[in-house]
C-alpha cells in the first residue's frame, strides 16, 4: 500500500513571496509525501524575484511559480486539501473560502519580506529571514508522525508550529 500524499495550501495576501517560498520548500523538503500549493486572497500577479532566487539557492527549480487567487482552490476540480496554512497576519484575519476536503488549518505568520523598504542588502536579508523561518516550520511539520496523531493532537501540533 502506498503512503498517502498530503495536499497543503499556503496562503498570504499577495502570493508573491512567503506563500511561494512555502510552496517550494514544502514540495522540496516533503520528498513526494506532500504536494504543496500557494495562493493569495488578493494576489499581486507577480512572484517576487528575490523569493525565486532564494528557492534557487536551495536547489529548487523555479519554473512554474505564479501568483494566483485562492479562489482556484475552492472550485470544482480543485485538489482536496489536507492542510491550509496562512503565512501572513492579514490573510489569517480574512474570511477564507470553503476548502474542499475540510482541511486542518493553522496560522504560521512571518513578516512580509516583499514589504521591506531599504537597500538591496536589507531586502535580501528580509527574504533570507523569511526563508529560514518558513523552512524551520516546514521541517517541524514534516517531523510529525501524521498517521499516528489523532485530530486534536495534530491540530495542536500544527498550531504550535506557528508559534515557534
Amino acid at each position: 500500500m502506498s503512503e498517502k500524499i498530503y495536499n497543503v495550501l499556503f496562503i498570504c495576501t499577495g502570493n508573491s513571496a512567503r506563500s511561494i517560498l512555502s510552496e517550494g520548500l514544502m514540495n522540496h523538503l516533503g520528498q513526494g509525501r506532500f504536494r504543496a500549493y500557494s495562493a493569495g486572497s488578493h494576489p499581486t500577479g507577480v512572484v517576487n524575484p528575490l523569493a525565486l532566487a532564494a528557492l534557487a539557492r536551495h536547489g529548487m527549480d523555479t519554473a512554474g511559480f505564479r501568483s494566483k487567487s485562492w479562489d482556484e482552490f475552492s472550485q470544482d476540480g480543485a485538489p482536496s486539501l489536507d492542510f491550509v496554512f496562512t503565512v501572513c497576519d492579514k490573510a489569517a484575519g480574512e474570511m477564507c473560502p470553503v476548502w474542499p476536503g475540510q482541511p486542518m488549518t493553522a496560522h504560521w505568520g512571518v513578516p512580509d519580506p516583499a514589504a521591506c523598504e531599504g537597500t538591496d542588502a536589507q531586502k535580501q536579508q528580509a527574504i533570507n529571514d523569511a526563508t529560514i523561518a518558513l523552512k524551520r516550520r516546514i521541517e517541524l511539520f514534516l517531523s510529525l508522525p501524521l498517521p499516528k496523531l489523532d485530530t486534536v493532537a495534530l491540530q495542536k501540533a500544527v498550531r504550535d508550529i506557528g508559534k515557534s
